[in-house]
């Protein structure tokens, strides 16, 4: 089966597609809206023509079909057609005259591997199945590296580079706590080392803002339980150069705080 292309739009639809996503998922980080930063991110696209009007000189509709990662469907689902809409409204002014967009449709989609059936038939008996970063959230993991999910490129040079160290660690990992004060939270990453249970925040993406206020709300049921909280920005991890000094002056922080707390 050929690869599809990833943005396919008509001939006589004057439109640079993928330069038009690019503009407005700025427009909605700069506001914001996480879900559809993802969405946009992570999407292969075609424009159909879906309708035409001969009144006054002629007019053209057409749909914009979104197509997905399935992980990425399926956090969206229950709101699906209400991100549709919110795409749709920002992406008509992209279309030029007499060129209206009338609707967009969100789908999964993804190219199929050899051997999928076999794949698939072990995730089914329990293989390899996770729930990390998979609980729906207000800030999608949108990125997928090494069979996780991530929200930034820092965030995944970061994994690699802990990776590299031998030291355990979760990456997006889903706590809760229930009862009548039921609460959800996703730190970027655990690290436990000599005994340290550490949070470790990464602070400052353009498709990641947090206030200092809602960051230590958010993680306020981690750190009263004794993890101990580390931030660091993510300019020190957006090389992966970076992300290895990143990675060692966590380790080192964490043996500081080992070291004063005794």
């Amino acid at each position: 089966m050929a690869e599809l292309s990833r943005y396919i739009t008509p001939h006589d639809l004057d439109i640079e597609l993928e330069s038009c996503f690019y503009s407005v998922s700025l427009v909605f980080a700069h506001r914001g809206n996480f879900t559809e930063v993802a969405i946009l991110a992570d999407a292969s696209a075609e424009v159909t023509q879906t309708d035409y009007d001969n009144y006054n000189g002629g007019s053209y509709g057409y749909t914009l079909n979104i197509r997905i990662r399935p992980d990425l469907y399926v956090q969206i689902s229950d709101e699906r057609s209400e991100y549709a809409k919110v795409i749709r409204d920002e992406m008509i002014p992209h279309f030029p005259r007499n060129r209206a967009l009338h609707e967009v449709l969100i789908q999964p989609f993804q190219m199929a591997p050899v051997g999928w059936q076999e794949k698939a038939k072990a995730w089914a008996g329990g293989v390899g199945v996770t729930n990390q970063g998979r609980v729906r959230s207000t800030n999608i993991a949108g990125r997928e590296h090494d069979g996780l999910l991530f929200r930034s490129q820092p965030e995944i040079n970061l994994y690699d580079a802990l990776k590299k160290r031998g030291v355990a660690f979760a990456p997006l990992p889903i706590f809760l706590r229930g009862g009548e004060n039921y609460q959800r939270l996703e730190p970027d990453f655990i690290v436990l080392k000599d005994g340290v249970f550490a949070v470790i925040e990464v602070d400052g993406d353009n498709f990641h803002p947090e206030t200092p206020s809602a960051a230590r709300a958010r993680l306020k049921l981690l750190e009263d339980a004794g993890a101990y909280i580390l931030r660091v920005n993510a300019i020190t991890c957006s090389t992966a150069e970076f992300a290895e000094t990143c990675a060692d002056n966590i380790l080192n922080d964490i043996a500081t705080h080992k070291h004063n707390r005794h």
